[in-house]
Protein backbone atom coordinates (compact mmCIF):
# COMPACT_ATOMS: atom_id res chain seq x y z
CA UNK A 1 0.00 0.00 0.00
CA UNK A 2 1.29 3.37 -0.72
CA UNK A 3 0.38 6.77 0.84
CA UNK A 4 -2.76 8.34 -0.93
CA UNK A 5 -2.16 11.96 -2.95
CA UNK A 6 -4.63 14.42 -1.97
CA UNK A 7 -4.85 17.35 -4.47
CA UNK A 8 -5.93 20.69 -3.09
CA UNK A 9 -7.24 23.29 -5.35
CA UNK A 10 -6.29 26.90 -4.76
CA UNK A 11 -8.03 28.44 -1.59
CA UNK A 12 -7.79 31.03 0.53
CA UNK A 13 -5.78 30.74 3.98
CA UNK A 14 -8.85 29.73 5.73
CA UNK A 15 -10.23 27.36 3.34
CA UNK A 16 -6.98 25.72 3.38
CA UNK A 17 -6.57 25.30 6.44
CA UNK A 18 -10.05 23.48 7.04
CA UNK A 19 -9.01 21.17 4.06
CA UNK A 20 -6.21 20.65 6.00
CA UNK A 21 -7.86 19.66 8.97
CA UNK A 22 -10.04 17.08 6.87
CA UNK A 23 -6.91 15.44 5.59
CA UNK A 24 -5.68 15.07 9.17
CA UNK A 25 -5.57 11.51 9.08
CA UNK A 26 -2.17 12.32 7.70
CA UNK A 27 0.17 14.10 9.54
CA UNK A 28 3.17 15.38 7.89
CA UNK A 29 6.59 16.63 9.92
CA UNK A 30 9.91 18.52 8.79
CA UNK A 31 12.43 16.60 10.38
CA UNK A 32 15.47 18.73 12.03
CA UNK A 33 18.38 19.79 9.77
CA UNK A 34 20.84 17.23 12.07
CA UNK A 35 17.78 13.89 11.53
CA UNK A 36 18.01 14.43 7.79
CA UNK A 37 19.73 11.89 5.39
CA UNK A 38 19.01 8.70 7.09
CA UNK A 39 19.69 5.72 4.53
CA UNK A 40 18.52 3.10 6.70
CA UNK A 41 16.19 2.04 10.04
CA UNK A 42 18.61 -0.51 10.79
CA UNK A 43 19.49 0.20 14.09
CA UNK A 44 21.84 -1.80 14.69
CA UNK A 45 24.54 -0.90 12.06
CA UNK A 46 23.20 2.53 10.68
CA UNK A 47 25.02 5.42 12.14
CA UNK A 48 22.14 7.63 12.48
CA UNK A 49 18.90 8.12 13.99
CA UNK A 50 15.33 10.34 13.73
CA UNK A 51 12.34 10.23 15.09
CA UNK A 52 10.98 7.47 13.02
CA UNK A 53 13.38 4.99 14.60
CA UNK A 54 11.06 5.57 18.01
CA UNK A 55 7.73 4.98 16.39
CA UNK A 56 9.09 1.78 14.51
CA UNK A 57 10.75 0.52 17.01
CA UNK A 58 9.99 0.46 20.80
CA UNK A 59 12.72 0.92 23.37
CA UNK A 60 12.63 -0.95 26.67
CA UNK A 61 12.74 1.73 28.37
CA UNK A 62 12.11 5.40 27.94
CA UNK A 63 14.14 8.81 28.81
CA UNK A 64 12.02 11.34 30.20
CA UNK A 65 12.95 15.57 29.92
CA UNK A 66 14.31 15.38 33.55
CA UNK A 67 16.46 12.36 33.08
CA UNK A 68 14.43 10.04 34.92
CA UNK A 69 13.53 6.66 33.17
CA UNK A 70 10.13 5.29 32.97
CA UNK A 71 8.82 1.49 31.36
CA UNK A 72 8.36 0.48 28.09
CA UNK A 73 8.49 -2.50 26.62
CA UNK A 74 10.16 -3.03 30.31
CA UNK A 75 7.34 -2.74 32.44
CA UNK A 76 9.61 -2.67 35.49
CA UNK A 77 13.76 -3.45 36.60
CA UNK A 78 16.03 -4.01 39.32
CA UNK A 79 19.93 -3.74 39.41
CA UNK A 80 21.57 -5.70 41.88
CA UNK A 81 23.70 -3.93 44.63
CA UNK A 82 26.76 -4.44 42.76
CA UNK A 83 25.75 -3.02 39.45
CA UNK A 84 26.47 -6.84 38.35
CA UNK A 85 23.39 -7.84 36.80
CA UNK A 86 20.08 -6.51 35.41
CA UNK A 87 16.62 -7.95 35.56
CA UNK A 88 13.56 -7.19 33.29
CA UNK A 89 10.54 -7.92 33.31
CA UNK A 90 8.80 -7.53 29.70
CA UNK A 91 5.14 -6.55 29.31
CA UNK A 92 2.88 -9.20 27.86
CA UNK A 93 0.91 -9.09 24.86
CA UNK A 94 3.05 -7.28 23.09
CA UNK A 95 3.72 -8.00 19.59
CA UNK A 96 6.07 -7.30 16.69
CA UNK A 97 4.58 -5.85 13.36
CA UNK A 98 4.84 -9.29 11.43
CA UNK A 99 2.95 -11.41 14.24
CA UNK A 100 5.92 -12.87 16.34
CA UNK A 101 5.18 -11.71 19.88
CA UNK A 102 7.55 -10.41 21.96
CA UNK A 103 9.41 -12.89 24.51
CA UNK A 104 12.38 -12.84 26.48
CA UNK A 105 14.55 -14.81 23.85
CA UNK A 106 13.59 -12.63 21.42
CA UNK A 107 15.29 -9.91 23.23
CA UNK A 108 18.02 -12.48 23.47
CA UNK A 109 18.44 -12.94 20.20
CA UNK A 110 18.24 -8.84 18.94
CA UNK A 111 20.22 -8.14 21.76
CA UNK A 112 23.23 -10.72 20.36
CA UNK A 113 22.97 -9.25 16.62
CA UNK A 114 25.14 -6.01 18.30
CA UNK A 115 28.05 -8.23 18.31
CA UNK A 116 31.09 -6.74 15.59
CA UNK A 117 28.51 -4.28 14.79
CA UNK A 118 29.28 -0.45 14.73
CA UNK A 119 26.79 0.13 17.95
CA UNK A 120 28.17 -2.72 20.01
CA UNK A 121 29.55 -0.26 22.18
CA UNK A 122 25.96 0.13 23.60
CA UNK A 123 26.05 -3.54 24.63
CA UNK A 124 29.50 -4.13 25.42
CA UNK A 125 29.39 -4.71 28.81
CA UNK A 126 26.59 -7.58 28.81
CA UNK A 127 28.19 -10.23 29.43
CA UNK A 128 25.40 -12.77 29.26
CA UNK A 129 21.76 -11.97 28.19
CA UNK A 130 19.50 -14.76 28.80
CA UNK A 131 15.63 -15.38 29.36
CA UNK A 132 14.50 -16.54 32.53
CA UNK A 133 11.00 -17.20 31.61
CA UNK A 134 8.76 -15.57 28.46
CA UNK A 135 9.06 -12.60 30.40
CA UNK A 136 11.82 -11.54 32.42
CA UNK A 137 15.25 -11.30 30.66
CA UNK A 138 18.60 -11.82 32.85
CA UNK A 139 21.81 -9.54 32.21
CA UNK A 140 25.00 -10.31 33.37
CA UNK A 141 27.37 -7.59 33.09
CA UNK A 142 31.00 -7.98 33.00
CA UNK A 143 31.42 -4.60 34.77
CA UNK A 144 28.85 -1.97 36.31
CA UNK A 145 28.04 -0.05 33.73
CA UNK A 146 25.61 3.56 35.00
CA UNK A 147 25.19 3.99 31.14
CA UNK A 148 22.95 1.43 30.84
CA UNK A 149 19.79 2.78 31.26
CA UNK A 150 20.71 5.41 28.80
CA UNK A 151 21.75 3.14 26.45
CA UNK A 152 18.69 1.10 26.69
CA UNK A 153 16.50 4.14 25.96
CA UNK A 154 18.09 5.30 22.89
CA UNK A 155 16.83 5.07 19.25
CA UNK A 156 19.77 2.84 18.31
CA UNK A 157 18.60 0.25 21.33
CA UNK A 158 14.69 -0.23 19.86
CA UNK A 159 13.98 -4.09 19.51
CA UNK A 160 14.20 -6.09 16.30
CA UNK A 161 12.38 -8.79 15.68
CA UNK A 162 15.85 -11.13 14.81
CA UNK A 163 14.05 -13.37 12.62
CA UNK A 164 12.71 -10.51 9.63
CA UNK A 165 16.40 -9.01 10.61
CA UNK A 166 18.05 -11.96 9.30
CA UNK A 167 15.78 -12.58 6.38
CA UNK A 168 16.24 -8.89 5.18
CA UNK A 169 19.82 -9.29 4.86
CA UNK A 170 21.34 -6.17 3.55
CA UNK A 171 17.68 -4.50 2.97
CA UNK A 172 16.56 -4.33 6.61
CA UNK A 173 15.68 -0.67 7.34
CA UNK A 174 15.15 0.28 3.87
CA UNK A 175 12.56 -2.23 2.42
CA UNK A 176 11.27 -3.73 5.72
CA UNK A 177 12.00 -2.39 9.38
CA UNK A 178 10.60 -5.21 12.13
CA UNK A 179 9.37 -3.71 15.66
CA UNK A 180 7.01 -3.57 18.03
CA UNK A 181 6.28 0.11 17.46
CA UNK A 182 3.34 2.06 16.89
CA UNK A 183 4.46 2.28 13.32
CA UNK A 184 5.48 0.56 10.67
CA UNK A 185 8.11 1.54 7.68
CA UNK A 186 5.89 1.84 4.41
CA UNK A 187 8.95 3.81 1.95
CA UNK A 188 12.17 5.30 3.06
CA UNK A 189 13.78 7.73 0.53
CA UNK A 190 17.33 9.10 1.87
CA UNK A 191 16.69 11.74 -0.51
CA UNK A 192 13.10 12.30 0.14
CA UNK A 193 10.12 11.73 2.20
CA UNK A 194 9.97 8.39 4.57
CA UNK A 195 6.34 6.85 4.76
CA UNK A 196 5.45 5.56 8.03
CA UNK A 197 1.59 3.48 8.71
CA UNK A 198 -0.10 3.11 11.55
CA UNK A 199 0.15 -0.03 13.29
CA UNK A 200 -3.44 -0.71 14.64
CA UNK A 201 -2.14 -3.79 16.85
CA UNK A 202 -0.59 -1.37 18.88
CA UNK A 203 -1.71 -1.28 22.02
CA UNK A 204 1.43 -1.19 24.72
CA UNK A 205 2.00 2.72 24.76
CA UNK A 206 4.55 3.51 27.20
CA UNK A 207 3.65 5.08 30.47
CA UNK A 208 5.08 8.11 29.49
CA UNK A 209 2.08 8.70 26.67
CA UNK A 210 -1.51 8.93 28.07
CA UNK A 211 -2.94 7.08 24.25
CA UNK A 212 -1.31 3.61 24.46
CA UNK A 213 -2.60 3.19 21.14
CA UNK A 214 -3.30 2.81 18.84
CA UNK A 215 -2.00 5.83 17.18
CA UNK A 216 -4.24 9.00 15.77
CA UNK A 217 -2.95 9.24 12.07
CA UNK A 218 -2.82 6.61 10.09
CA UNK A 219 0.14 8.33 8.03
CA UNK A 220 2.69 9.89 9.06
CA UNK A 221 5.60 11.63 6.63
CA UNK A 222 9.06 12.68 7.69
CA UNK A 223 9.98 15.40 5.35
CA UNK A 224 13.37 16.78 4.90
CA UNK A 225 12.80 20.89 3.91
CA UNK A 226 16.20 22.47 3.53
CA UNK A 227 15.19 25.58 3.67
CA UNK A 228 13.77 27.59 6.65
CA UNK A 229 11.87 29.75 4.83
CA UNK A 230 10.16 27.79 2.37
CA UNK A 231 9.47 24.92 6.01
CA UNK A 232 7.58 27.94 7.38
CA UNK A 233 5.37 28.32 4.01
CA UNK A 234 4.73 25.04 3.96
CA UNK A 235 3.37 25.39 7.31
CA UNK A 236 1.35 28.50 6.91
CA UNK A 237 -0.36 26.92 3.92
CA UNK A 238 -1.10 23.42 5.21
CA UNK A 239 1.20 21.35 3.51
CA UNK A 240 3.24 19.80 6.34
CA UNK A 241 2.24 20.07 10.51
CA UNK A 242 4.86 20.16 12.15
CA UNK A 243 8.62 21.37 11.71
CA UNK A 244 10.85 19.95 14.00
CA UNK A 245 13.92 21.81 14.96
CA UNK A 246 11.74 25.19 13.87
CA UNK A 247 14.06 27.77 12.78
CA UNK A 248 14.78 30.28 15.45
CA UNK A 249 15.62 33.06 12.94
CA UNK A 250 12.05 33.03 11.98
CA UNK A 251 10.82 32.94 15.52
CA UNK A 252 8.88 36.34 15.84
CA UNK A 253 7.21 35.74 12.40
CA UNK A 254 5.82 32.54 13.83
CA UNK A 255 4.86 33.48 16.68
CA UNK A 256 3.02 36.42 15.27
CA UNK A 257 1.20 34.04 12.69
CA UNK A 258 -2.66 33.25 13.25
CA UNK A 259 -2.77 29.17 12.73
CA UNK A 260 0.95 28.27 14.31
CA UNK A 261 1.84 27.49 17.73
CA UNK A 262 5.20 26.93 19.25
CA UNK A 263 6.52 24.31 21.59
CA UNK A 264 10.34 24.82 23.68
CA UNK A 265 12.34 22.03 25.25
CA UNK A 266 15.58 22.33 26.55
CA UNK A 267 18.53 22.55 24.05
CA UNK A 268 19.84 18.46 23.05
CA UNK A 269 22.13 20.07 20.12
CA UNK A 270 25.32 21.38 19.37
CA UNK A 271 26.79 23.24 16.26
CA UNK A 272 30.48 23.09 15.90
CA UNK A 273 32.71 23.71 12.95
CA UNK A 274 35.17 19.84 12.72
CA UNK A 275 38.49 20.42 11.77
CA UNK A 276 40.34 18.01 9.83
CA UNK A 277 43.51 16.93 11.89
CA UNK A 278 44.95 15.41 9.05
CA UNK A 279 45.34 18.01 6.53
CA UNK A 280 47.00 21.22 6.58
CA UNK A 281 46.98 23.75 8.07
CA UNK A 282 44.93 22.19 10.56
CA UNK A 283 46.94 19.59 11.28
CA UNK A 284 48.82 22.01 13.71
CA UNK A 285 47.35 22.78 17.01
CA UNK A 286 48.39 26.37 17.19
CA UNK A 287 46.45 26.69 13.65
CA UNK A 288 43.27 24.77 15.16
CA UNK A 289 43.37 26.86 18.06
CA UNK A 290 43.69 29.76 15.94
CA UNK A 291 40.69 29.19 13.84
CA UNK A 292 38.57 28.30 16.99
CA UNK A 293 39.59 31.86 18.63
CA UNK A 294 38.01 33.70 15.49
CA UNK A 295 35.03 32.28 15.88
CA UNK A 296 32.46 35.39 17.17
CA UNK A 297 30.07 33.16 18.85
CA UNK A 298 27.92 35.83 20.25
CA UNK A 299 27.87 37.18 16.37
CA UNK A 300 26.48 34.22 15.04
CA UNK A 301 23.64 33.68 17.86
CA UNK A 302 22.47 36.99 17.10
CA UNK A 303 22.66 37.83 13.51
CA UNK A 304 21.90 33.57 12.30
CA UNK A 305 19.45 32.78 15.09
CA UNK A 306 18.24 36.39 16.52
CA UNK A 307 19.36 35.67 19.78
CA UNK A 308 17.32 32.19 20.09
CA UNK A 309 19.51 29.60 21.76
CA UNK A 310 22.64 30.45 23.62
CA UNK A 311 26.23 30.53 22.40
CA UNK A 312 28.30 27.40 22.88
CA UNK A 313 31.90 27.37 24.22
CA UNK A 314 32.36 23.50 24.81
CA UNK A 315 31.15 19.62 23.34
CA UNK A 316 28.75 19.22 25.36
CA UNK A 317 24.99 20.52 25.57
CA UNK A 318 25.23 22.87 29.01
CA UNK A 319 22.90 21.13 31.13
CA UNK A 320 25.11 17.83 31.38
CA UNK A 321 27.39 18.33 34.51
CA UNK A 322 30.27 16.90 32.21
CA UNK A 323 30.08 20.32 30.56
CA UNK A 324 30.93 22.43 33.54
CA UNK A 325 34.82 22.34 32.52
CA UNK A 326 37.49 24.67 34.32
CA UNK A 327 37.00 28.00 32.34
CA UNK A 328 40.48 27.86 30.58
CA UNK A 329 38.90 25.23 28.63
CA UNK A 330 36.25 26.88 26.99
CA UNK A 331 36.77 27.95 24.01
CA UNK A 332 35.77 31.16 23.20
CA UNK A 333 36.04 34.47 20.84
CA UNK A 334 39.66 36.08 21.19
CA UNK A 335 40.44 37.62 17.75
CA UNK A 336 43.75 39.17 19.76
CA UNK A 337 44.91 35.90 20.64
CA UNK A 338 43.80 34.08 17.09
CA UNK A 339 46.17 36.59 15.31
CA UNK A 340 49.10 36.40 18.08
CA UNK A 341 48.95 32.82 16.74
CA UNK A 342 48.82 33.24 13.37
CA UNK A 343 51.82 35.94 13.65
CA UNK A 344 54.29 33.38 15.49
CA UNK A 345 53.15 30.26 13.03
CA UNK A 346 54.74 32.84 10.54
CA UNK A 347 51.56 33.94 8.41
CA UNK A 348 51.64 37.18 7.54
CA UNK A 349 48.49 38.66 6.28
CA UNK A 350 48.55 40.56 2.42
CA UNK A 351 47.08 42.92 0.69
CA UNK A 352 44.20 41.14 0.43
CA UNK A 353 43.48 40.46 3.85
CA UNK A 354 44.54 37.03 3.35
CA UNK A 355 47.66 35.33 5.39
CA UNK A 356 50.44 33.71 3.37
CA UNK A 357 53.78 31.78 4.09
CA UNK A 358 56.38 31.07 1.66
CA UNK A 359 54.24 31.82 -1.25
CA UNK A 360 51.25 30.06 -0.30
CA UNK A 361 47.57 31.61 0.68
CA UNK A 362 46.01 30.67 4.02
CA UNK A 363 43.03 29.28 2.60
CA UNK A 364 40.47 26.64 3.78
CA UNK A 365 37.77 24.64 2.59
CA UNK A 366 34.90 24.79 4.46
CA UNK A 367 32.06 22.95 3.65
CA UNK A 368 28.15 23.11 5.14
CA UNK A 369 24.94 21.56 4.52
CA UNK A 370 22.85 23.47 1.90
CA UNK A 371 20.21 24.00 5.40
CA UNK A 372 19.66 27.57 5.05
CA UNK A 373 21.02 27.88 8.99
CA UNK A 374 24.03 26.22 8.45
CA UNK A 375 24.72 27.94 4.73
CA UNK A 376 23.79 31.40 6.83
CA UNK A 377 26.38 30.61 9.57
CA UNK A 378 29.61 29.33 6.71
CA UNK A 379 28.82 32.58 5.32
CA UNK A 380 29.89 34.38 8.63
CA UNK A 381 32.50 32.10 9.70
CA UNK A 382 33.99 32.55 6.02
CA UNK A 383 33.76 36.66 7.27
CA UNK A 384 35.08 35.74 10.54
CA UNK A 385 38.34 33.60 9.22
CA UNK A 386 39.16 37.02 7.47
CA UNK A 387 39.42 38.59 9.83
CA UNK A 388 42.09 37.10 11.27
CA UNK A 389 43.46 36.30 7.76
CA UNK A 390 42.54 33.05 6.91
CA UNK A 391 40.67 32.58 3.39
CA UNK A 392 38.56 30.15 2.61
CA UNK A 393 35.87 28.71 0.23
CA UNK A 394 32.76 27.43 0.86
CA UNK A 395 30.84 23.97 -0.58
CA UNK A 396 27.44 23.32 0.26
CA UNK A 397 26.34 20.11 0.10
CA UNK A 398 22.62 18.48 0.26
CA UNK A 399 21.95 16.82 3.62
CA UNK A 400 21.66 13.27 2.52
CA UNK A 401 25.28 12.95 0.84
CA UNK A 402 27.28 15.33 3.24
CA UNK A 403 28.45 12.51 5.56
CA UNK A 404 29.42 10.29 3.14
CA UNK A 405 31.36 12.96 1.26
CA UNK A 406 32.94 13.91 4.71
CA UNK A 407 33.63 11.23 5.47
CA UNK A 408 35.96 11.23 2.23
CA UNK A 409 38.70 13.88 4.41
CA UNK A 410 38.77 16.61 1.67
CA UNK A 411 37.72 19.18 3.63
CA UNK A 412 39.78 21.38 5.93
CA UNK A 413 36.45 22.27 8.39
CA UNK A 414 32.91 21.47 8.21
CA UNK A 415 29.82 22.74 9.75
CA UNK A 416 28.22 19.93 12.03
CA UNK A 417 25.35 19.34 14.54
CA UNK A 418 24.34 16.66 16.63
CA UNK A 419 21.62 15.67 18.87
CA UNK A 420 22.00 14.12 22.01
CA UNK A 421 21.87 14.62 25.85
CA UNK A 422 24.54 12.34 27.10
CA UNK A 423 28.14 12.67 27.70
CA UNK A 424 29.19 9.58 25.34
CA UNK A 425 28.48 11.57 22.16
CA UNK A 426 32.04 12.59 22.50
CA UNK A 427 33.33 8.88 21.92
CA UNK A 428 30.84 9.05 18.88
CA UNK A 429 32.88 11.96 17.42
CA UNK A 430 36.02 12.06 18.62
CA UNK A 431 37.26 8.31 19.56
CA UNK A 432 40.00 6.99 17.36
CA UNK A 433 38.62 3.90 16.77
CA UNK A 434 35.67 5.76 14.81
CA UNK A 435 37.75 7.34 12.24
CA UNK A 436 36.57 7.78 8.80
CA UNK A 437 33.12 7.32 9.89
CA UNK A 438 31.60 9.79 12.64
CA UNK A 439 35.15 10.90 13.51
CA UNK A 440 35.56 12.61 10.05
CA UNK A 441 37.92 14.85 11.28
CA UNK A 442 40.64 12.17 12.00
CA UNK A 443 40.95 13.41 15.60
CA UNK A 444 43.38 10.64 17.03
CA UNK A 445 45.86 11.73 20.43
CA UNK A 446 46.70 9.23 22.57
CA UNK A 447 46.08 11.34 25.99
CA UNK A 448 42.66 11.48 24.94
CA UNK A 449 41.85 7.61 24.07
CA UNK A 450 43.43 6.68 27.59
CA UNK A 451 40.69 8.78 28.97
CA UNK A 452 38.25 7.72 26.69
CA UNK A 453 38.58 4.15 27.42
CA UNK A 454 38.27 4.91 30.89
CA UNK A 455 35.01 6.97 30.74
CA UNK A 456 33.47 4.18 28.58
CA UNK A 457 34.47 1.12 30.25
CA UNK A 458 36.06 2.10 33.68
CA UNK A 459 33.57 3.85 35.91
CA UNK A 460 31.83 1.59 38.48
CA UNK A 461 29.00 4.55 39.25
CA UNK A 462 27.42 7.47 37.96
CA UNK A 463 29.46 9.79 39.78
CA UNK A 464 32.79 7.93 39.11
CA UNK A 465 31.29 8.18 35.52
CA UNK A 466 30.82 11.92 35.29
CA UNK A 467 34.38 12.51 36.64
CA UNK A 468 35.93 10.50 33.94
CA UNK A 469 34.18 12.16 31.10
CA UNK A 470 34.57 15.41 31.87
CA UNK A 471 38.17 14.81 32.62
CA UNK A 472 37.98 13.39 28.98
CA UNK A 473 35.94 16.36 27.43
CA UNK A 474 38.41 18.53 28.99
CA UNK A 475 41.56 16.68 27.31
CA UNK A 476 39.39 17.29 24.18
CA UNK A 477 38.65 20.52 24.51
CA UNK A 478 42.45 21.66 24.68
CA UNK A 479 43.53 19.86 21.27
CA UNK A 480 41.37 22.00 19.81
CA UNK A 481 39.52 19.30 16.95
CA UNK A 482 36.49 21.59 16.94
CA UNK A 483 35.04 25.13 17.57
CA UNK A 484 31.90 24.88 19.31
CA UNK A 485 29.58 27.58 17.46
CA UNK A 486 25.41 27.20 19.09
CA UNK A 487 23.46 25.92 20.86
CA UNK A 488 19.44 25.89 20.20
CA UNK A 489 16.36 25.31 22.20
CA UNK A 490 14.05 22.41 20.87
CA UNK A 491 11.30 24.51 19.09
CA UNK A 492 8.72 23.03 17.20
CA UNK A 493 6.22 24.78 15.04
CA UNK A 494 2.89 23.43 14.35
CA UNK A 495 -0.02 23.98 12.68
CA UNK A 496 -2.64 24.72 15.63
CA UNK A 497 -5.62 24.09 12.65
CA UNK A 498 -4.64 20.72 12.13
CA UNK A 499 -3.27 19.40 15.29
CA UNK A 500 -3.40 19.13 19.23
CA UNK A 501 -0.59 18.73 21.07
CA UNK A 502 -0.46 17.50 24.47
CA UNK A 503 0.31 19.77 27.17
CA UNK A 504 3.20 18.91 28.24
CA UNK A 505 5.95 16.94 25.57
CA UNK A 506 7.34 13.93 27.54
CA UNK A 507 10.18 12.55 27.02
CA UNK A 508 13.68 14.70 25.91
CA UNK A 509 12.37 15.29 22.36
CA UNK A 510 9.22 15.55 20.30
CA UNK A 511 8.83 11.74 19.44
CA UNK A 512 6.63 8.39 20.80
CA UNK A 513 4.99 9.59 23.62
CA UNK A 514 4.05 12.90 22.11
CA UNK A 515 3.51 11.65 18.60
CA UNK A 516 0.86 9.16 20.46
CA UNK A 517 -0.39 12.36 22.58
CA UNK A 518 -1.08 14.03 19.78
CA UNK A 519 -4.73 14.13 17.85
CA UNK A 520 -6.44 16.02 14.90
CA UNK A 521 -8.59 19.09 15.12
CA UNK A 522 -11.93 17.76 15.43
Amino acid sequence: MTKPIHFIPALGFSALMAASAALAQDMTIVLQPSETGLQSYNMIQEGGANIGSYLIHDTLVLQDVDNTYHPALAERWEEAADGMSWTFHLKSGVSFHNGEPLTAQKVVDWLALFAGSGNEYLVEAVEKAEAVDDLTLRLTMKRPEPNLLFNLASPFMGVIEPGAYAAAGDDYGVSEAVGTGAYRLESLDPAGDIVLVRNDAYTWGPDLAENKGPANFEYITLRTINESSTAFLELKTGGVDIVMGAPADLYEQMKAEAGIGLVTQPGQEVTYIAFNVTKPPFDDLEMRQAAALAVNQSEILQSVFSGIGKESHQFLISSLPEANVVPDRLISFDADRANALLDAEGWVVGADGIRAKDGQPLTVELWSETETSRRRMAEVLQAQFKAVGIGSNITTLDPGIYADELSKGEFNAAVLGYGWNNADIIDWFFSAERIGAQNVGGYNNAESEALRIKAMTGSLNGAERQANFLAYHEQVLSQFPFAPIYEPVQLYAYNTETLVLPKVVRGPRYALPAVLDTRPVE
